[in-house]
């Protein structure tokens, strides 16, 4: 059994979460307000000094440095820590997938059209991945805004659909945080902020 501790958009509000232990920590993007140098900075060692052995992170619509100056985000990211744009990796004898890339929004980082251009990036995803890490949901799962609005992507619901992942994590929306089970996948949207940005939830831990 591996223990999973799930966090997303936590924008810089890091240092005030209580972290229950576990196996691999993961956080599913925007871990900054604007995705400053030193915004990346402090997160990123605060990251690396968490007891978890194991980390994995992505990018989100916030990290600005981390699409715009890609190598020098990657330069600050410690050792022990997975970070993953677009990509796999096995950690903790799990396979993990990764991505930043949202349903364009206002130009924000990571952003690209609906349909067959965001398409090109869910195609990646790899038939057997366990745990399927992306910023946004997926449409019509934990994506409802408080305008009632369904903000996931419809391309990433079909691609989640055919691999089916063991578990998928996400964020983004903040109001619809909360854990749901379908279809043998358990999702997880991961926000410890509401929609006014206070911190109001904890941690979401999973047993695989």
């Amino acid at each position: 059994m591996v223990r999973l501790v799930l966090i997303s958009d936590t924008h810089n509000r890091h240092g005030d979460l209580e972290l229950p232990a576990g196996d691999v920590l993961v956080h599913a993007g925007d871990a900054t307000g604007r995705g400053t140098l030193p915004e990346c900075a402090a997160f990123l060692a605060w990251l690396g000094a968490q007891p978890h052995p194991h980390k994995v992170l992505i990018a989100g619509n916030h990290d600005f440095l981390a699409e715009r100056e890609p190598q020098r985000f990657r330069a600050l990211v410690p050792p022990g820590v997975v970070y993953l744009e677009d990509e796999s990796a096995a950690v903790a004898g799990l396979t993990f997938w990764g991505s930043p890339i949202t349903p364009w929004f206002f130009d924000w980082a990571f952003n690209r059209q609906r349909g067959a251009e965001i398409a090109v990036h869910w195609a990646r995803i790899p038939q057997g991945c366990d745990v399927l890490v992306t910023h946004g949901p997926p449409y019509g799962i934990l994506d409802r805004t408080t305008r009632g609005d369904y903000a996931g992507c419809e391309e990433l619901r079909r691609r989640v659909d055919v691999v089916a992942p063991k578990l998928h994590v996400f964020g983004h929306i903040h109001e619809a945080r909360g854990v749901l089970q379908q279809g043998g996948t358990t999702f997880v949207n991961a926000c410890v902020l509401d929609a006014e940005y206070r911190l109001a939830s904890e941690p979401v831990v999973v047993d695989l």
